[in-house]
This record gives structure tokens, C-alpha cells and sequence, in this order.
């Protein structure tokens, strides 16, 4: 019994490690699958970071070594997405999470017209590597995305994905490797928070992390062979599945058949 519970939670990493490399939303799978497994849901949430810190940590070297990161535009762009996630993590526990996700499917889908429609906005980024110390806008977009990535984790990808390319303007492969630094720099912030608080399962999250990390590995190398065309492909079909997850459709057409 034990090896199942231990091989699901491999499992639900390596998925996980794979759609957090090439998107965001891996959460969606580890922390319900966290919470089965007899987790309270606030150590879940904690545990999580564990294997999103060193699933990053992976893909990071792996874009490195492609050359396709800009490493200096991922520092300066991580100040305010720390401070963002430290006061996401400390009102984790203050706010309802059901309306939350509700509000976040209505922003996904909005985000889903963007992609499908203007297309060429996530394959023509023009921007190597960011000049100078970043707009106040910039900083406001990393801060704000940082509070929602210290308060649940899940889905945070996506909007780091979003703003690294609609607001800063990397094409979605270079806007891959920032928005991986990024979240292992302030997620490990994050993570201190819930330490601190007795929120993580480390025997856990150490398993989890395994797979975490053997998916970002996958992931990180098929992402720059296939480009940016490609990763569009995938972030439309996991925009569309956390949508209709955050939404409580699948929930719906549950009842339904």
C-alpha cells in the first residue's frame, strides 16, 4: 500500500514537472492528489513548493545550458515577485479559496481569447535579454503575480508566462526560462513562510519533488526543440483544462453523465 501511495505521488510530480516546464498549473494535479493521500489542504499547499524549488532549480540549468535564458533580466525581475510572495504566503490562510479559483478560471479564459486570437504577440517576442532595471509596470505585474504564486502556487505559470511575454516581451520560449528562475527564487521565499508555520510534509515533498524534477528535465529540453509555436499548442490545451477546472466545469458535466 505504501509503494502505491509513494508511486502516485512520483507520478502526479513527473505530469506535474512536465506542465509546470512548458506552462504552469502542475499544481492543479499535485495538490489535490496531495490532499487524497491525507494531507490537510494548508500542508498541501506548503509541501507543494518542495518540488516546484527543485523541479525549477532543473529546467533552470537545462535553459541555461541551451542558452535561452537571460539570467540578469530573471534577478532584477524576481526583487518585487519576492515581495509579492511573501504577503501572499502570510494571507494564505485568510481568504476564500472557492471564490479565488472562480475568479482565476474567468481570468484564464479571458488569456485564452488572447492566445488563440493574436497569436503572433506569443511567437514574435523580440526581447533577448531585458535592458536596464525594468518599468515600474513590470515590477507591478512581477509583485502582483508573486502574491498569488505565495498564496496557492497553482496556475501562477500561466500569468508569469503572460506577463514575461505580453508585458516584458519575450517570445515564449526564452519567456520559459525567466519565468522559471523567477518562480524558484521567490517560491523558496514562499516556502520559508510555511516552514515556519509547520505547513510541509518534507518526507512528502521530497518524494514529490523527484518527480517533479525528472518531468522539468523532459520538459525543459523538448520545449526549446520544438519552440514557440509549439509551447502555444500546449499552454492553449492547459489554459483550457485549468479553466474549465477552476470553473467547476468538469464538476458539472460530472453530474450530468
Amino acid at each position: 500500500m505504501e509503494l502505491t501511495r509513494y508511486g502516485l505521488v512520483v507520478v502526479a510530480g513527473f505530469f506535474a514537472g512536465i506542465i509546470n516546464t512548458l506552462a504552469g498549473s502542475g499544481s492543479l494535479i499535485t495538490l489535490p492528489v496531495l490532499i487524497f493521500l491525507g494531507l490537510p489542504a494548508t500542508v498541501a499547499n506548503g509541501t507543494n513548493r518542495i518540488g516546484v524549488v527543485l523541479q525549477n532549480v532543473v529546467a533552470g540549468l537545462s535553459f541555461r545550458r541551451q542558452g535561452v535564458l537571460d539570467g540578469r533580466g530573471a534577478l532584477i525581475l524576481s526583487t518585487t515577485a519576492i515581495l509579492g510572495s511573501l504577503l501572499g504566503a502570510q494571507i494564505a490562510v485568510n481568504l476564500d479559496e472557492a471564490l479565488m479559483q472562480r475568479t482565476i478560471g474567468v481570468v484564464m479564459v479571458l488569456m485564452l481569447f488572447v492566445i488563440v486570437l493574436r497569436p503572433q504577440r506569443w511567437l514574435q517576442g523580440k526581447l533577448l535579454r531585458l535592458e536596464g532595471w525594468a518599468t515600474w509596470r513590470q515590477h507591478a505585474a512581477m509583485f502582483v503575480i508573486g502574491m498569488y504564486g505565495g498564496f496557492i502556487q497553482a496556475g501562477v505559470g500561466i500569468f508569469m508566462l503572460a506577463a514575461l511575454v505580453l508585458v516584458i516581451g519575450y517570445d515564449l520560449v526564452r519567456a520559459n526560462a525567466v519565468k522559471i528562475v523567477v518562480i524558484l527564487i521567490f517560491t523558496v521565499f514562499a516556502l520559508g513562510v510555511f516552514v515556519r508555520n509547520g505547513q510541509v510534509d518534507w518526507g512528502m515533498g521530497l518524494l514529490l519533488a523527484i518527480g517533479n524534477m525528472l518531468g522539468a528535465w523532459t520538459a525543459a529540453r523538448v520545449a526549446v526543440e520544438r519552440g514557440a509555436a509549439w509551447v502555444r499548442k500546449v499552454l492553449i490545451v492547459v489554459v483550457t483544462l485549468s479553466a474549465g477546472y477552476l470553473l467547476g466545469v468538469f464538476e458539472w458535466l460530472g453530474r450530468l453523465l
